[in-house]
């Protein structure tokens, strides 16, 4: 059986963690999308061909978190989106690769945290990024901007995700392109770029805020 094959959809993980008091604990749903051999194959194509890397295995050593927003209205619609392991109806990216976009983590409006996929499993989320990054999505959009109880999950999830991981630099989706002079960009077609605007320089001027003792790393100048 692989890995990833749960015979049910949704499961429940405690975790208590520590990060600085117990105001940290929180907790995580496992709700894990489709994985499987054609997923597996299709991620390492893609870590091929659009990063320059081959693998034997679809995963990650993760450095970064890229905070998103999904322009969907809610969990349930989230995940259908996401559970296909091809991808349909997104000329703009078809052309790179027919792998479906996903994420690790998606969090509710309510704040809730699940996990779509292991930490350090391939998701295809940030152009050029992929390899090092795990996502963070979040029910929102310019119409439904993000709540504080999201901005807590956020801030709860790096603070966890810190803890295990050596995690340099937290970004929004929209400031991704920043990192294109940089020695941990990784995407072999020039062209390939889209404009985000998710989640926005609002939240993550107040996200950066709370984990600043964090001391995270500085974007690279624009």
């Amino acid at each position: 059986m692989n890995r990833l094959t749960i015979p049910f959809r949704c499961i429940l993980t405690c975790i208590c963690l520590f990060a600085c008091s117990p105001k940290a604990t929180f907790r995580i749903i496992d709700k894990p999308i489709t994985w499987n051999a054609e997923r597996e194959q299709l991620s390492l194509n893609y870590l091929k061909e659009r990063h320059g890397l081959i693998q034997t295995t679809a995963t990650i050593k993760p450095q970064m978190v890229v905070v998103h927003w999904t322009a969907i209205p809610t969990v349930e619609v989230t995940f259908d989106v996401f559970n296909p392991i091809t991808l349909g109806g997104r000329a703009d990216l078809t052309g790179a690769s027919n792998l479906n976009v996903s994420s690790q983590f998606l969090i509710d409006r309510d704040g809730t945290i699940f996990r779509l996929l292991p930490e350090t499993t391939f998701a295809r989320h940030v152009i050029g990024l992929n390899y090092l990054a795990i996502g963070i999505e979040n029910i929102g959009s310019d119409d439904m901007p993000l709540t504080k109880a999201q901005l807590d999950a956020n801030e709860k999830l790096i603070r966890y995700l810190k803890r295990k991981y050596p995690i340099d630099y937290v970004i929004g989706h929209h400031e991704y392109q920043r990192f294109q002079k940089t020695e941990l960009w990784k995407e072999t077609d020039p062209n390939y770029r889209t404009v985000k605007s998710d989640p926005g320089d609002s939240f993550m001027i107040r996200l950066r805020k709370n984990l600043i003792n964090l001391n995270l790393k500085p974007l690279p100048t624009p």
